[in-house]
């Protein structure tokens, strides 16, 4: 269960990213609610994942979906570029994602 609330605390996470920067510098009333709405559930979600699983595996798998996320939320979202180099620093995240969720097994 502590697994699955923490892949929802890093889409969360994603969410929260990206209206912080529709907020522009939070002077977009909305965008910057919702940023501070997702970002609380999204903490409130790390926070109870944690309770089971280790501090370092928890927010390293949090900060990680986050990072992904946000970069193709980037891309395929808000037209940011795709260059070999950035595509291959995601690749280096997941592969550390991955060897993170296997250590914890």
């Amino acid at each position: 269960m502590a697994w699955i609330v923490l892949i929802f605390a890093g889409i969360f996470e994603i969410v929260w990213a990206y209206f912080m920067k529709l907020s522009d510098g939070f002077t977009k009333l909305t965008p910057s609610i919702l940023t501070i709405f997702f970002m609380v559930l999204s903490f409130g979600l790390l926070a109870y994942a944690m309770r089971s699983l280790p501090l370092g595996t928890a927010y390293t798998i949090w900060t990680g979906i986050g990072a992904v996320g946000s970069f193709l939320v980037g891309i395929f979202v808000l037209g940011e570029p795709a260059s070999a180099m950035r595509m291959l620093a995601a690749v280096l995240i997941i592969s550390g994602l991955v060897l993170m969720k296997l250590s914890s097994a």
